[in-house]
């Protein structure tokens, strides 16, 4: 949360305005469904992220073994000279 902040450049009191705001519009009894309702929604995207990060390696497997296959052939044949 701290990264996403500072990402937005935003300082001490302009989080503690936007928290009053959010305290305003939704009173205290709707905040932690909002927050719930975030939470889940961050695991969701984590989750698919991670997924696809997943398919990306498992998909490039081969061909990294595959590289690292030649660069023992090349290696051994500069070895040989």
């Amino acid at each position: 949360m701290n990264a996403f902040i500072l990402f937005l450049n935003l300082g001490g009191g302009e989080v503690v305005l936007i928290l009053f705001v959010i305290l305003l519009l939704f009173g205290g009894k709707g905040i932690p469904g909002i927050a719930r309702t975030l939470g889940k929604g961050i695991r969701e995207f984590k989750d698919a992220s991670n997924s696809i990060q997943k398919d990306i390696r498992e998909s490039t497997g081969g061909l990294t073994d595959q590289i690292n296959e030649h660069i023992q052939e090349v290696k051994k044949e500069i070895e040989k000279e």
